[in-house]
Parts: C-alpha cells; sequence; structure tokens
C-alpha cells in the first residue's frame, strides 16, 4: 500500500511502485488498506501472506476507498473484516508499516472517520502480526463525554472521529509491536478471550474511556501467557486535542467517565509486564483486580506507575510478583489542572499497590521504590475465605511516605489490612521514611531518617540514590534481583566498605568509572558511560543532577564529591 497507489483493478498491489496514471492490472501498488481488507466484503489478503503500508496518512470509515456499500447513517459498522489468520505461528499473516524494521521513524497513519466502532479487526485472528502503524483519529471529541467535549452521534455527518483503535477476541498467537494507538474517542485496545499473546513497544495514550480494556461482549477470559514489554499507557480518561495531540476534558468515573489505563475482564492466564509504564490516566494505571480465575498470575518487573487518580496497581489474587518497580501514587495529580473536566482524586483513598489475596496466595515485593500521597502506600485484602498461609512478602523495598492528599491533616501509613486473620505481611530488609506513627516493621529495618534519593517531593519525585544514601549495601546478601530499574547489574559496592550488597530500592547506585583514565571523574567519563546505558532516556537522571537536560560540570562535581575514584 502507498498513498499514490491504485485501485485493485489499476494494479496488482505486488509492486512497491506508484500507478503511473493510466492502464490495468499493472504492476504496481494498491491505495489504501481497504484494498486488501474491504468493508463488507471479503479480504483480498489471504491467511500468511504479508501486507506493506507506505508512509502516509490512511481514512479508516466511510467516505475513504472500498466503502460503497457501506450507510452513512449506520457507518458505525464501516470497518474492515477480521484480518485473516496465519497458517501457524512460523507463518503468521503480517500488517507492517513503513520502516518496520528499522526502528519505524515514520509510521503510516491510519485515522478513523464517520465513527466507525473499531480501526483494526483482529476478531477470530490468530497467527498474526501487527507492527509499526498509528493508530487514531482527527478529532478532539471523547464518546458521551458529560463536558464540553462529546462526540456528534445522532446524525451523520459524525465528523473525523472513531471510537476503538483495536478490536481482538477469539485470538490466538499475536504479536503487536511499534504501534502508536491513541486519540480515539472511546478506548485503544478492546481484547479479550486471548490467548498467548505478546505487546511490545507499544503506547496506548489519550483515548477518552480506557487504553486497554479487556472486558469484551460475552466472556472475557484469557490464557497462556500474556506478555506487555516496554508499553507506554498514559493519558486514558482524556481527550486529546486535534492535531496538537495535548490532554483534555480529563474525566473520571465521578463525572460518568472511566479512565483505567490498563484492566481486563474475569480472567485467567499469566500476565506479565516487563519495562511497562502507565502513568496520568484518570483511574486505576494497572487494574488487575480480574486476573482472578484459579491457575491465573501477575509478574511485573521494572514497572514505572504515576500520577494515576486511583490505585497505581492492584491485582486480586497470587502468586503474585512486583520487581525492580518505581511507585509513584501522586494520585491527586489532576487536581486544578487545565485539562481536568471531573476527576475522582485518590480514587477508593488512592493506597499506591493494593494487593489482593486468595486462600493460601502469596505475593512478592522486592526492590521496589513507592512512595504515596493516597491513604496508604500498601493495602492488603482477603477475597474469599483463607487458611492462614496468606502472605505478603516484602524485601530490599524503599517507602517514603507523604501527605495524605484527602486528609491533609495526617501522613500516609505504610501498610494496611483488615480482612486477614492473622497479619499477612512479612517485612524485612526496608527503608521506611515519613510514615503513619513511624511505622517501622520487620528485621533489618532503616525508619525515620531521609531515603536519600535526588527528590522525595511528590511532584518531582526521583527514585535514583544519592551518594551517602542509607540504602547503599542495605540489602538482603541473599535475594536481589540480577538486575535493577534501568538493567544495570545488581549488586555492587555502593559505600565502598569493600562488600557487594544490593541497594534498597528500584535502582542500584553506580559508581561513576574513569572510563579516560586520567585519574579523576570528569564530563568525558560520565558523558561515554551513559551513552553506553541500555536505556539513557531514564538513566540520564542519574547524573542529571540540575535538571537542565544535559550532563554538564556541575552534575559532575555534584555526584563525584562523595564518591572516590
Amino acid at each position: 500500500m502507498r498513498p499514490d497507489g491504485g485501485s485493485t483493478t489499476q494494479c496488482n498491489g505486488r509492486v512497491d511502485a506508484p500507478y503511473p496514471g493510466s492502464g490495468s492490472n499493472l504492476p504496481c501498488a494498491w491505495d489504501h488498506p481497504f484494498r486488501a481488507l474491504p468493508p463488507g466484503a471479503a479480504p483480498r489478503l489471504a491467511g500468511g501472506d504479508t501486507l506493506f503500508i507506505a508512509a502516509g496518512s490512511y481514512r479508516m470509515g466511510f467516505g475513504a476507498p472500498e466503502t460503497g456499500a457501506c450507510d452513512a447513517g449506520g457507518s458505525f459498522d464501516c470497518v474492515m473484516p477480521p484480518i485473516p489468520s496465519g497458517p501457524s505461528a512460523a507463518q503468521r499473516t503480517r500488517i507492517l508499516g513503513a520502516g518496520w524494521d528499522q526502528g519505524c521513524a515514520n509510521p503510516p497513519e491510519l485515522w478513523g472517520a464517520e465513527r466507525p466502532w473499531f480501526i483494526v479487526n483482529l476478531t477470530d485472528s490468530s497467527h498474526v502480526e501487527l507492527g509499526c502503524l498509528e493508530i487514531t483519529d482527527h478529532a478532539t471529541c471523547v464518546e458521551f463525554h458529560s463536558g464540553a467535549i462529546p462526540c456528534q452521534r445522532d446524525t451523520p455527518p459524525y465528523g473525523p472521529w472513531a471510537s476503538i483503535g483495536l478490536q481482538a477476541e477469539d485470538s490466538t498467537d499475536v504479536y503487536l509491536h511499534d504501534l502508536d494507538v491513541h486519540g480515539l474517542a472511546s478506548g485503544g485496545i478492546h481484547a479479550g478471550r486471548l490467548h498467548d499473546w505478546t505487546v511490545e513497544r507499544v503506547r496506548i495514550a489519550g483515548n477518552g474511556w480506557v487504553g486497554w480494556d479487556g472486558d469484551i461482549y460475552g466472556g472475557d477470559s484469557n490464557s497462556g501467557v500474556l506478555t506487555f514489554r516496554r508499553v507506554l499507557i498514559e493519558w486514558n480518561g482524556c481527550g486529546e486535542t486535534w492535531p496538537e495531540g495535548q490532554p483534555t476534558g480529563c474525566w473520571a468515573q465521578s463525572a460518568g467517565g472511566y479512565g483505567d489505563g490498563f484492566a481486563t475482564g474475569a480472567t485467567g492466564g499469566q500476565w506479565v509486564f516487563e519495562d511497562a509504564t502507565a502513568r496520568y490516566n484518570t483511574s486505576d494505571g494497572f487494574d488487575l483486580l480480574y486476573v482472578s480465575e484459579p491457575g491465573s498470575s501477575v509478574q511485573m518487573r521494572r514497572v514505572l506507575a504515576v500520577g494515576n487518580a486511583g490505585n497505581q496497581i492492584k491485582n486480586y489474587r497470587g502468586p503474585f510478583l512486583l520487581e525492580n518497580s518505581i511507585i509513584v501514587g501522586n494520585c491527586g495529580f489532576f487536581d486544578g489542572q487545565p485539562f481536568t473536566y471531573d476527576v475522582d482524586n485518590c480514587r477508593a483513598l488512592g493506597a499506591a499497590l493494593a494487593v489482593g489475596l486468595t486462600q493460601g496466595d502469596q505475593a512478592t515485593l522486592t526492590n521496589n521504590t513507592v512512595t504515596s500521597e493516597g491513604d496508604c502506600l500498601l493495602t492488603a485484602e482477603r477475597y474469599g475465605p483463607g487458611n492462614g498461609q496468606e502472605r505478603v512478602t516484602l524485601r530490599n523495598n524503599l517507602f517514603q511516605g507523604q501527605v495524605d492528599f484527602l486528609q491533609p491533616f495526617e501522613l500516609t501509613c505504610l501498610a494496611y489490612q483488615e480482612t486477614f486473620d492473622h497479619n499477612p505481611f512479612d517485612f524485612d530488609y526496608t527503608l521506611a521514611n515519613n510514615v503513619k506513627d513511624d511505622a517501622c516493621p520487620g528485621g533489618h529495618a532503616i525508619c525515620g531518617v531521609a531515603p536519600g534519593l535526588v527528590s522525595v517531593e511528590m511532584d518531582s519525585f526521583d527514585a535514583h540514590l544519592l551518594p551517602g544514601s542509607p540504602a547503599l549495601d542495605a540489602g538482603s546478601p541473599t535475594l536481589c534481583p540480577a538486575g535493577d530499574w534501568r538493567g544495570f547489574s545488581r549488586p555492587v559496592d555502593g559505600n565502598g566498605d569493600g562488600n557487594a550488597l544490593c541497594d534498597l530500592g528500584a535502582i542500584e547506585w553506580h559508581r561513576p568509572e574513569d572510563v579516560n583514565g586520567d585519574g579523576s571523574i570528569t564530563v568525558l567519563d560520565v558523558q561515554q558511560e551513559a551513552s553506553a546505558w541500555p536505556c539513557s532516556a531514564n538513566c540520564a537522571a542519574l547524573y542529571d543532577q540540575d535538571g537542565n537536560g544535559v550532563i554538564d560540570v556541575v552534575d559532575v562535581q555534584r555526584v563525584a564529591a562523595a564518591v572516590a575514584v
């Protein structure tokens, strides 16, 4: 596909070349994805085929090519048919945007118009790869919004908007990668009854009701392994201005909206999140409360959850693992903001982590950095009967309390439960500061001292450790993960005493190296070291101490002053 291609009578769709302007059945590209997947008709794309889409902008919905059979009044149904399933996992059907194999710098845009229900259709589609696409619309409106930006739904023309970016159900072995699904009037991705999906490098942002919504018509339950790596889920529950792409009209349940970043219906499956971020969604960040069926589990590694208006992360049952993650529960983030219409600040009291357990379940929280202005940093709740074996095991975590947003006369509590008949919390190797009642549970605890972070302020929280932090080398000698939030190795000898013990919290202190061998730590050393980091956009903050966006002499002096070369 390319914008200067031709129709199916003009071109055979087999050659990456423009239509020359005359002739038929020529070796040239088609001009629109609907040529391969026409609304209301059989696909011309066969299972196992690959469809390459060149850079450009493609209108999806009524008024686009191949939509002559669509009706203006019923244009919600003017959508592509399901992508045909590939024959096997070794031979997937592939739809790939330009640059899919070169970093996806300029993906083609598929934009919805005239209120189609969705843009991309993965209903009953298995063995499919979908990559390097921007999926959006060209309107600022939010469907059913109770404020000033509702979409026109009553009479055509409806305008340049679409409800959902991607619809999927009854689907096995799908690989989504390098997608930007943003600015839809209702939801980014609506997907359930999935089996063995992998989602990598996908952004789901600024969708008016929800980011990822697993509550579909009929049963919702997923199975197999559902893996999400390097996904960014942000600003859902907000409209997105077009073409500026800025949040507007942010709303939540108090105004009749929704606002979760990532949510499922009742489901099984093994859910894995790695290097994933949920931020600035108008309800919960990762709402995993309905991962509830027997045999289900959740593993979360190197996750960042910040600025969501409800819980940053919540689950229902174990086994549940949270490791090397940064949780910033500034649940009052939307209060008084110019883009806010009506958001429930600190919904359900806004605990940063809400851990659920059923009978005999185990949850493990290791090497996390947690702060919150909700009621508590951590809560635990038992669902159904217990047997006394339910445990939340906490090791090597760093907890920084704040003033309670809803009750500013007190601090946030460290941990709270009221549904267990025993204490489910097993704390050890913990740093806890500025929490209600000066709570200091478990052995090897460091309490009531500043944690030595770059910033502990709620709206500028920075979890990187400073030289001299009490968290350095204070972790368990046996329970450290192999790497930290940035991918740096653990443990290292952070305090220079000759013992390599891991640090508390998500980020291991990394000593600057004398890279150029001149006997001192210089700007050149730090810049050379930073350029080799696997996550330089995040890691640069370790040395950009003055926050001006560059690593300069002042930064290096501040860091190196307390570090012996």
